[in-house]
């Protein structure tokens, strides 16, 4: 038996690739050492999964910024806007993903979306032309890469019918060309990687495991019928992954292909599909019994135990991660902090390696329970491990239903606070985060070491947020929010300030371009032993006479945004979370706080990709947990919540019943898509869609705003309507921070007279 990588994260073990394209954004780098970055990290990378043993490595999985874009680049589905900028092939890949201010034009970035069911977000593709054609550059010198430091690699491409169903077409006549020239396309690309003698190419189609109907699944035939019928001698391995195939599994295993990957992690009806109808002996499975996407190390007895069942279905059987590696840390060697009681029981994508190489040794054996690796991961899997808070469980077990129900219901309260708040028409805010300056970060890092004393630190964030809150009241910005200097991400800041955590130094994780976050580690019950914000929101709210949002993140956002126990249910751990973070909205409202916004931005996150699933597995669990937060506030105390990058449109009627007095939403990429579903369904929170992009480096004009909030009014009415931008501003600097919030205020009172 052998073993196989989906896809390998790309960043480096200490974000080398974040760094060194944030310097070619900056210009402190060239191209050319741009590129010859890139060339040492996938050789790394190569050479790390050569020496572990893996017999089907990855590349072309590489990426600056996302492989959907890469893939749109490759078959040149590039929007004409950015063509017209005239820029060099980096720069336009750049400006696609990012944006583009400068001598050449202004443009808009891409709209942005979580990728499935994780935290990874991709670029959506826009394609308003039918200039198809293929650039296969990028794909065959990467191979060409590999094969010089002697490693044979199956090249990674997204699959067509995945490709194609996340395009955004501007209209319907160019989505029947482009989908015939498709297909001419995957061909070509197939004859190129011949020539260059690929002997194995995998095509990744993760769209497989959502819901499909009888014309997707007829369109996924057309689609492989042609290319499988204009086949060469390249084998064509078909990957999925976050989920089974069960609507299209006959399809599938009759169709030509020489391999098919199927997740056994994520798959619950995986083995059931391959008991039912057997899997052919022409065809190799790749099997993924490898968690791709948690940091828990693989018990060996029961994933043997499942190779073994699935070998009396399957004659010809690979080893496989559920999904790529990209959602994992680097490894656990770089995490020296952390103690070996706790580390010996993670797995990185380094360690993952060695579990792949521990199994197929371990099977390929013919004496698996004596086998050194299997004893010594038997071992550890018997350990005691303590992980139980009785208090925790005892409140848990206490709630009732009235826990999870605000009262008085939504209409009332909307009056009561527009009389108490007192707030102007169309209120300005932000979503929370302030820009994270190097004196930030460097005083942060002071403290943790403890060469800074803990009055030094408190009193260089009281002098950060007071800048802060001057600077918004001379934006003149209605509610204003501290700034979070003292806030490294708004997941792991809370959590290190609650039992039942571990954390990381360097498990960062890929979340979109440059951009990563390390997820803590949640390894025991949840609690919270004392107040986490509250002295830094009274002394901000002390500052000013207007209205001070507390700023928290919500028990759903902080469950999915970290790694979750395997031991207990999602459910049982977001309710602990619940309660602790419920601790913190009643304290703070003790202490004079009027508005409080409990952020939910991955909400969607979780949502099963079936929606046959959505409630009973889901929705009837994580939407009671934000409820369970903010229940116990008064009347008069609004309560706000914020939501990231995804589809909302389905599950609107499910976010409305969260019962937040307001709702923000990442709209702007989308061109505020949102608006039409808020109306249709008569949405009772009030909102705000955020009016500019601020994942983009662009500074949006007065006149750009101002059409932004006109089109909103179109959909909405005035009198629910909040006026902010998409998301936190942390990530940004403040020369562009300051030039947009003056433009937003400037806008909204444009629009108000």
């Amino acid at each position: 038996m052998q073993n196989s990588v989906i896809s390998y994260p790309r960043i480096g073990a200490k974000r080398e690739l974040k760094f060194g394209v944030e310097k070619y954004f900056k210009d402190e780098i060239s191209q050319t050492e741009l590129l010859d970055l890139a060339k040492n990290l996938r050789k790394t990378h190569w050479l790390s999964q050569k020496n572990a043993g893996i017999d089907f490595i990855s590349s072309n999985d590489f990426s600056f910024y996302d492989n959907i874009l890469d893939c749109a680049n490759t078959f040149n589905v590039i929007s004409d806007k950015y063509k017209k900028l005239n820029l060099n092939e980096i720069d336009e890949y750049f400006a696609q993903a990012r944006g583009y201010q400068g001598k050449n034009g202004d443009e808009k970035a891409l709209a942005m979306k979580k990728w499935f069911n994780t935290n990874y977000h991709y670029l959506v593709p826009e394609c308003d032309n039918t200039n198809i054609s293929v650039n296969d550059t990028k794909i065959i010198s990467q191979y060409k890469e590999a094969k010089e430091l002697g490693i044979e690699t199956k090249p990674v491409i997204s699959g067509i019918f995945t490709f194609y169903k996340l395009i955004n077409f501007k209209n319907e006549d160019i989505k029947l060309k482009v989908k015939d020239k498709l297909k001419k396309a995957y061909t070509e690309l197939l004859n190129n990687l011949e020539k260059s003698s690929v002997k194995l190419v995998q095509f990744d189609e993760p769209y497989l495991v959502s819901d499909l109907n009888q014309d997707d699944i007829s369109l996924f035939k057309e689609f492989y019928e042609e290319i499988l019928n204009n086949k060469n001698s390249v084998k064509i391995l078909l990957q999925t992954y976050f989920g089974d195939v069960r609507d299209i599994y006959v399809d599938l295993i009759n169709l030509n292909f020489d391999a098919i990957g199927l997740d056994f992690i994520e798959g619950k009806k995986s083995l059931e599909l391959l008991k039912k109808y057997n899997f052919p002996d022409n065809i190799t499975l790749f099997a993924g019994v490898v968690n791709g996407k948690n940091i828990y190390k693989n018990n060996y007895e029961k994933t043997i135990n499942l190779l073994k069942e699935i070998q009396k279905y399957a004659k010809n059987v690979v080893i496989n991660t559920s999904c790529s590696l990209l959602h994992v840390p680097y490894t656990t060697q770089n995490e020296t902090n952390l103690d070996e009681k706790y580390l010996e029981h993670f797995s990185f994508a380094i360690e993952k390696l060695q579990e792949l190489k521990d199994l197929k040794e371990i099977i390929n054996s013919n004496q698996i329970s004596s086998h050194a690796a299997f004893v010594s991961n038997k071992n550890l899997f018997q350990k005691e491990t303590n992980r139980t808070n009785q208090s925790v469980q005892s409140r848990i077990k206490n709630l009732k239903d009235s826990d999870f129900v605000r009262l008085p219901e939504f209409s009332q309260r909307e009056k009561l606070q527009k009389q108490s708040l007192n707030l102007p028409l169309l209120p300005t805010t932000t979503i929370g985060s302030f820009p994270q300056t190097p004196d930030i970060r460097s005083n942060r890092l002071a403290y943790k070491k403890g060469e800074i004393s803990a009055q030094n630190y408190l009193t260089f964030h009281q002098l950060k947020i007071k800048e802060c809150i001057e600077l918004q009241e001379e934006i003149g910005l209605d509610v204003l929010v501290h700034g979070e200097s003292e806030r490294n991400d708004m997941v792991e800041y809370f959590g290190q300030s609650l039992d039942g955590f571990l954390f990381t130094t360097n498990g960062w994780v890929q979340s979109y371009g440059t951009r990563c976050v390390k997820p803590p580690l949640i390894w025991g019950d949840v609690s919270r032993n004392k107040p986490i914000t509250v002295s830094w929101a009274k002394y901000a709210q002390s500052l000013s006479e207007k209205y001070v949002k507390g700023m928290l993140t919500g028990p759903v956002t902080i469950l999915n945004w970290s790694f979750p126990r395997e031991d207990i249910s999602l459910k049982d751990s977001t309710l602990q979370i619940a309660l602790a973070i419920r601790d913190e909205v009643l304290d703070l409202e003790k202490e004079g706080i009027k508005i409080i916004q409990i952020d939910e931005a991955a909400l969607r996150e979780k949502l099963p990709l079936r929606k046959s699933d959505w409630h009973s597995e889901y929705l009837d669990w994580a939407i009671p947990a934000f409820n369970l937060v903010h229940s116990g506030v008064k009347p008069e105390t609004q309560i706000h919540t914020h939501m990231c990058y995804s589809e909302f449109r389905d599950i609107i009627k499910e976010i409305d019943a969260m019962d937040a007095d307001v709702i923000s939403f990442e709209a702007a990429r989308s061109n505020l898509e949102l608006l039409d579903t808020l109306k249709k369904v008569n949405f009772k929170t009030q909102v705000g869609p955020g009016i500019y992009d601020i994942h983009s480096p662009r500074v949006p004009s007065v006149e750009e705003l101002k059409s932004v909030i006109t089109k909103i009014l179109e959909k909405l009415p005035k009198e629910k309507v909040w006026i902010n931008p998409d998301c936190g501003l942390k990530t940004r600097g403040y020369k562009e921070v300051v030039a947009s919030l003056k433009n937003l205020v400037s806008a909204t009172k444009q629009i108000r007279g």
